[in-house]
């Protein structure tokens, strides 16, 4: 039992680990603004929101922005575990599949009403 517990700390020690590490890459990164070094997109974000906070001194710009793509992903990821857990692997990823693809041609219909009247040089 005693080894147990003492191998749970231990992943538990990695994990916290691993996550100050992403934590600095991630706030290197944003202060580099390296355009090509990508990075997770909810870490890069919760890190923006702590790095633009007043407590490290930043503008705090965008705060309800970040937050709101935190939630969004958090909501997510919550709706994804449920559908996997209650139907399986396909619906999940079929109703994925359908969701991107009706956002993309939703924004591609958009993008293009928008440029309509936009004629090239030359």
């Amino acid at each position: 039992m005693t080894a147990l517990l003492a191998m749970a700390r231990a992943v538990g020690n990695s994990i916290v680990l691993t996550a100050i590490a992403m934590g600095f890459r991630n706030a290197i990164v944003r202060k580099l603004a390296v355009a090509d070094v990508t990075t997770t997109v909810l870490t890069l974000t919760i890190t923006g929101l702590a790095a633009d906070s007043p407590l490290a001194r930043g503008a705090g710009t965008r705060s309800g922005r970040k937050v709101l793509s935190i939630l969004a992903m958090l909501i997510g990821a919550l709706i994804g575990t449920l559908m996997l857990r209650t139907w399986g692997f396909m619906l999940p990823l079929a109703f994925a599949a359908v969701l991107a693809g009706a956002v993309s041609v939703i924004v591609g219909l958009s993008l293009r009403s928008s440029t309509a009247g936009i004629t090239a040089p030359g």
